[in-house]
């Protein structure tokens, strides 16, 4: 008897929350918190937005996505047919995220998780100098 506990996370946008209610009586669907796999509904933003609260929540779980945004290289088609069967089909891969590790020219530093990209914003006119450095090696001394 499979008693595996599965979570609904859709995007705010009208496709992803019209995709929610079709699939809300198909599956017994709890609370994240309460989950161990998830079905996420929208785009790739969505996506990594869902993978850093996990990560945040420390509460990583198998995910699977269903692109209902713009790009969607990151998810699976949509579409409500067979949707149990597609699941335990999946091809399952591991997303090790970065580390990203800054320090600020007050001298603050923060360290947190990078699973597709990094943005920085700066708030002077001055020039932001960067370095980049992967797994202990300068890929880029000054950026």
């Amino acid at each position: 008897m499979n008693t595996t506990k599965w979570a609904l996370v859709a995007s705010p946008t009208p496709p992803a929350q019209e995709a929610a209610e079709k699939l809300k009586p198909i599956i017994d669907w709890v609370p994240v918190e309460e989950a161990d796999q998830a079905v996420v509904l929208g785009g790739d933003g969505f996506m990594l937005q869902t993978l850093h609260q996990m990560l945040n929540r420390r509460n990583i779980m198998p995910v699977y996505g269903m692109n209902l945004g713009t790009v969607g290289f990151l998810m699976n088609n949509w579409h409500l047919d067979d949707l149990s069967e597609r699941i335990t089909n999946a091809r399952a891969f591991k997303v090790k995220p970065l580390k990203m590790e800054v320090e600020t020219i007050s001298g603050a530093s923060f360290t947190l998780p990078a699973i597709n990209e990094v943005s920085l914003l700066r708030e002077t006119r001055q020039t932001a100098k960067l370095e980049i450095e992967i797994n202990g090696r300068i890929m880029m001394e000054e950026l």
